[in-house]
């Protein structure tokens, strides 16, 4: 009879690593809300009021008054993403998906929808306008809307079938990829700050605007599949210690970025959206 040795188990490693991964969930929750508002605030109840021009004083050339299917397409992106940030924080709170089960799934079709809406009309955008950084960035943002696509119906999917083990799984990913466009404008905001601009132009074709049409989003996916199979993945005191560190910086990054970030882009949009009202 074969005897298999057991993975070493170090209780309090377990637990730090357990409480890093919420604090940093909790982070992370937190500052796509506030990115979620902003997004509702500055895009789309600009749409709603029709001044779409002040979307080129964030991102030059998104508004084009030649094309109006293509503003749709990119304004419907903005509305149900910033639906998507907003309901994906809640979503993936036990207490809610526990206690008050026909709110989450409720919750969950209206954040199904969203995402789609949100995949579809980026998309629409790239096919018929194509991105500012051409040929690696249409590449790269079409893949990111294929996945987003993806990950919704497999999620809304599972979750009708019951297997709700996979729809746990594929509700995660699909997370990690909403938070892509969270991610993509906090990067780009550290990069100019420590490295000024270097490897960026104008038009996003240096180095490092190839490197983002990508980077914004594959990793993600990459964490969420560790936060699937935690168990898996992290066996060794080391590779736990390393994780429980690695969750820490990451915290930390987030916390400072979005301070910079409320403080001088998201705040000023979400105050000015409730001081008009």
């Amino acid at each position: 009879m074969t005897r298999t040795t057991a993975i070493p188990v170090n209780s309090k490693l377990d637990k730090a690593m357990n409480w890093a991964a919420r604090i940093l969930v909790i982070t992370i929750w937190s500052s796509a809300l506030l990115f979620g508002l902003y997004i509702f605030a500055f895009y789309f109840v600009a749409l709603l009021q029709g001044n779409t021009a002040q979307w080129n004083e964030v991102l030059p050339g998104l508004y084009d008054r030649q094309s109006g299917s293509s503003n749709l397409g990119i304004g419907l992106h903005f509305a149900a993403g910033s639906i998507v940030l907003i309901l994906g924080c809640i979503q993936l709170i036990d207490t809610v998906r526990n206690r008050y089960p026909a709110v989450h799934r409720w919750l969950g079709r209206l954040y199904v929808l969203a995402s789609l809406v949100a995949a579809v009309g980026g998309l629409v955008f790239i096919f018929l306008k194509g991105t500012i950084g051409g040929t690696v960035m249409d590449i790269g943002f079409t893949g990111y809307g294929i996945l987003t696509f993806i990950a919704a119906v497999a999620t809304i999917y599972f979750a009708l079938q019951q297997r709700f083990g996979k729809h746990r799984a594929w509700a995660i990913r699909l997370f990690a990829l909403a938070i892509g466009s969270w991610l993509y404008r906090m990067e780009y905001g550290f990069w100019f700050l420590f490295f000024d601009r270097l490897g960026h132009t104008s038009q996003f074709t240096g180095p490092f605007d190839y490197v983002m049409a990508y980077f914004f989003y594959i990793p993600n996916l990459l964490v969420a599949e560790v936060f699937i199979g935690r168990h898996k993945v992290v066996r060794s005191d080391l590779a736990r210690g390393m994780a429980v560190a690695g969750l820490l910086a990451a915290t930390c990054f987030l916390v400072v970025a979005t301070y910079y970030f409320t403080k001088e882009y998201w705040g000023p949009a979400i105050l000015d959206l409730f001081a008009r009202r």
